[in-house]
């Protein structure tokens, strides 16, 4: 047992493609809590073999699915990683050194994540870095946000940490573009419901043409050529698509005419 035990807490579903990854570079760790929502490949026996306590849960968003992953762990300081991400080498002993050395009112940690996509780490575009607040102290802080969109929030200092995260979160473009067509589903009918502005021409021409200029334009993304250009397009799909199915929804009230 460490001086300041740690808890590393996951969330998976169909994950046996990246699991392995992510808890090979968290093997330094004096526990692991696999919160699984009924996976239907080898996710479950991967956790199992390697140590983990593994802990069934249908899905309840990505904000309460990981706050309970939280609650399951072990050990007040925790670090939160997806299954599609993983710890760089250098990291465990960073994280070691910081937790042992840290000052009492620090509640948290900002790591850097890195983004590999279509065959290369991207270096731009607001992709990197991309800092992330994952290692905490869960008396001070839980997971906040708006589904998918989730984020850390603490009570206390925070610090930045040269611990770098890779991540892996799209195989290709065709499943990069499944995910924003879910994500955008989720985020629209949230926008919904906290009953948003009208969505006019305005929103569906503006706010895409803005997101695409501030990642190829404005945070670099044509450093990273084509690569940088299709993300940037997607990007600006995602706002497009988001605001196009606010609009849908909100006109659905409006019924056809009666014959």
């Amino acid at each position: 047992m460490h001086a300041t035990p740690l808890s590393v807490c996951i969330i998976t579903y169909n994950e046996e493609t990246n699991l392995p990854r992510c808890l090979a570079s968290v093997a330094f760790a004096d526990d692991v809590v696999v919160v699984d929502s009924a996976s239907t490949d080898r996710t479950v026996e991967i956790a199992r073999q390697a140590g983990c306590r593994v802990i069934y849960q249908a899905f309840l968003g990505h904000v309460a699915q990981k706050n309970l992953a939280v609650r399951q762990a072990l050990y007040p300081w925790v670090l939160c990683l997806d299954a599609d991400e993983w710890l760089l080498p250098g990291a465990d002993q960073a994280i070691r050194t910081a937790l042992e050395q840290r000052h009492a009112d620090v509640a948290g940690y900002h790591l850097k994540r890195h983004t590999f996509y279509l065959g290369d780490w991207v270096n731009h575009g607001g992709w990197w870095p991309e800092y992330k607040l994952r290692l905490f102290d869960r008396q001070c802080g839980q997971w906040d946000g708006d589904d998918p969109h989730d984020r850390v929030s603490v009570s206390g200092r925070i610090e930045f940490l040269n611990v770098e995260i890779g991540h892996c979160s799209y195989r290709d473009i065709a499943h990069h573009l499944s995910k924003v067509n879910s994500y955008t589903t989720t985020m629209a009918q949230g926008l919904y419901d906290h009953r948003a502005a009208r969505v006019g021409w305005g929103t569906l021409l503006l706010h895409p043409m803005g997101r695409f200029c501030r990642m190829f334009v404005l945070k670099g993304g044509w450093k990273d050529g084509i690569r940088g250009f299709i993300i940037a397009c997607i990007g600006a799909f995602y706002v497009f698509a988001k605001y196009a199915k606010l609009w849908e929804l909100q006109q659905s009230k409006r019924q056809p005419p009666t014959p």
